[in-house]
């Protein structure tokens, strides 16, 4: 059971519908595609959606900031990269709500204070569990992370399939996007960024190495 949610910080919604209304539009959606709602099978479908739709759209009622406030500064002049690579992202598309599904590679080098790695996950979450276009999210993480700590450099990476493109539409079933945001030592120093796109390229542990 999840716990009470505070309202929407959105600008465009004053008021967020109740649970009952939007159990009923799942019933009206439910409908409109031609079955009906109140046989067996669906009785229940439209509590479940709204349960699975909290847990969708979870990032609407976090902080990002707040989740990056927790900061260490003990960090023996630590002040190489920081790089989390190859965790899955889980986000729907904003245009036709199908999902986008991929990874996030996410790569700071500190200035003066680090935070902890589960954090950087934790984030990349918030931002990916709201309606999102690929591009905005990519900024999103990396404009955030940049804000909190202040580091020398921030890279972000995102590679992922949108369900829009391969279930409907288009139907390129082996098509993924990729996008990048990059501020500080990885936009202005090539070294530092090949050595970003080298090591997000390298096999992950446990894979023999060529």
């Amino acid at each position: 059971m999840m716990p009470p949610m505070k309202p929407l910080e959105n600008p465009y919604l004053s008021v967020r519908p109740s649970r009952e209304e939007a159990e009923d539009a799942v019933r009206t959606l439910i409908g409109w595609a031609g079955d009906d709602c109140h046989r067996e099978g669906l009785l229940d479908t439209p509590g479940r959606v709204v349960r699975a739709f909290e847990e969708y759209f979870a990032g609407y009622f976090e902080d990002p900031l707040d989740v990056l406030s927790r900061t260490f500064e003990e960090v023996e002049d630590y002040d190489e990269m920081v790089l989390l690579k190859n965790m899955r992202l889980e986000s729907h598309c904003e245009h036709h709500m199908a999902p986008i599904i991929g990874v996030a590679h996410v790569a700071y080098i500190p200035r003066k204070r680090v935070v902890g790695i589960s954090k950087l996950a934790r984030l990349v979450d918030i931002y990916a569990r709201r309606l999102q276009t690929q591009e905005t999210m990519t900024a999103q993480i990396a404009d955030t992370l940049k804000d909190a700590l202040d580091p020398l450099g921030v890279a972000v990476v995102i590679d992922a399939a949108h369900q829009c493109m391969t279930m409907r539409g288009v139907h390129k079933t082996a098509t993924t996007t990729i996008t990048s945001r990059l501020h500080g030592l990885f936009k202005s120093d090539p070294r530092t960024r090949q050595e970003f796109m080298n090591l997000i390229a390298s096999p992950s542990v446990g894979r023999p190495v060529s």
